[in-house]
């Protein structure tokens, strides 16, 4: 068995956080939780660390350096107290961890994450952002560092478990991620116009922030995970496919070049691909139960509705065309899914902002991180100017 692994988290004080440190306190033995970070909540982050005694504890949030450092000391721990983005991207880098699990949301997790696989290290990614914004450069870094990158969400957790890796070679046909379908499905264009933040945020099966399930309900999650599929597994647009799948059980399929399909089936519950992030190449318990398929009593599979959810073909727009038009469409969509949780935009003006946005703007160039954070910047601020196009009328809020 070896060493125990050292863990960092990072993103600890979110529900993936909390559903990583419950697989690792099921393993004392193989496993253990040595770097946590939180981005401000520090109360938190301390009590974290009483549960689960890391060797070291970040907050990203410089002022609350000395709330930390002062609540470990009073909370009696040895943790080391450390703030900052440079302290998060330095012990990913360091021989205070061997694998990273990648759960801080939005840009903030870029540097970290880049970190880790320019180090080499074991890499449970669940942050979208870095494979949307800079897939090519995350993968490229982590090859040249022989980084193994172990993806966290269902969908290409269920991917990477098909191909017992990362490895398409020449061997699959395509792969096909499945959707739930979102709180909307089944529903005609028309209809969706006067939708509402509240029922957009209320998804069938999977608990969500309000951001990413707003993402489920217009479909562009899906889209963001084609881009992500094909940077993880190096496999082109046209490889991939979306079938809709409204229970939720099958979290993706790969068919591979002699007819056979495989599918990867389960609860939803992160525990699970967290624990093939941790145990690989084992099996570890991860305290998931079975999946009871006579409980469940049927799967069922329908094409995706284009025409009602275009970010899903915005997506492809962007996957194909490449560059920066991932991260120009990842910018615009994170505008306007803001603008509609404040009611300052309808529900198909999100759509209809980043096509606008991604049509300015695709051919941005991406060479470098720099390049791909001034194109993120240029799309947020076109965007913002755009909103007023697509304000909701008679009730826009007056102060932007």
């Amino acid at each position: 068995m070896g060493e125990a692994r050292n863990v960092a988290i990072f993103g600890a004080t979110g529900s993936i956080g909390a559903s990583a440190l419950d697989v690792i306190a099921r393993h004392p033995d193989r496993l253990r939780a040595s770097v946590l970070a939180a981005g401000s909540q520090v109360d938190a982050l301390v009590a974290l660390c009483v549960a689960h005694r890391p060797t070291h504890a970040v907050i990203a949030d410089e002022s609350r350096y000395a709330a930390l450092r002062d609540g470990l000391r009073d909370a009696g721990l040895s943790t080391r107290a450390h703030a900052g983005g440079a302290a998060l991207d330095a012990l990913a880098a360091s021989d205070a961890c061997d694998t990273v699990i990648a759960a801080i949301v939005g840009a903030a997790g870029l540097g970290s994450t880049l970190a880790a696989a320019h180090a080499g290290k074991r890499l449970l990614l669940a942050n979208k952002e870095s494979l949307v914004l800079a897939g090519e450069l995350l993968m490229a870094a982590a090859n040249g560092a022989n980084a193994e990158i172990i993806p966290i969400d269902s969908e290409h957790n269920a991917i990477f478990q098909c191909l017992r890796s990362r490895d398409t070679q020449g061997d699959v046909r395509r792969i096909v991620l499945t959707a739930s379908g979102g709180p909307f499905r089944g529903r005609s264009r028309d209809s969706l116009a006067p939708v509402t933040p509240e029922q957009a945020i209320a998804h069938p099966k999977w608990s969500m922030g309000p951001k990413i399930s707003v993402d489920s309900a217009t479909l562009m999650n899906k889209g963001l995970e084609l881009i992500e599929a094909h940077h993880l597994f190096d496999i082109p647009g046209h490889k991939l496919a979306v079938l809709v799948h409204p229970q939720s059980l099958v979290h993706s399929l790969v068919e591979f070049v002699d007819g056979s399909t495989l599918a990867q089936l389960g609860l939803p519950d992160m525990r699970t691909s967290l624990a093939v992030g941790l145990g690989w190449p084992q099996r570890i318990e991860s305290g998931v139960a079975g999946l009871d398929l006579l409980a469940h009593g049927r799967l069922d599979f329908e094409a995706p509705d284009s025409d009602a959810f275009p970010c899903l073909r915005l997506a492809w727009q962007a996957l194909e065309a490449g560059a920066a038009a991932p991260a120009v469409l990842n910018a615009a969509n994170e505008v306007a899914v803001s603008a509609f949780l404040q009611g300052r935009i309808g529900f198909l003006a999100i759509p209809a902002l980043v096509e606008d946005t991604l049509t300015a703007l695709s051919a941005a160039p991406a060479e470098s991180l720099e390049a791909l954070l001034a194109a993120d910047a240029q799309a947020r601020r076109f965007a913002e100017s755009k909103l007023t196009e697509h304000a909701v009328t008679g009730h826009a809020h007056p102060h932007e």
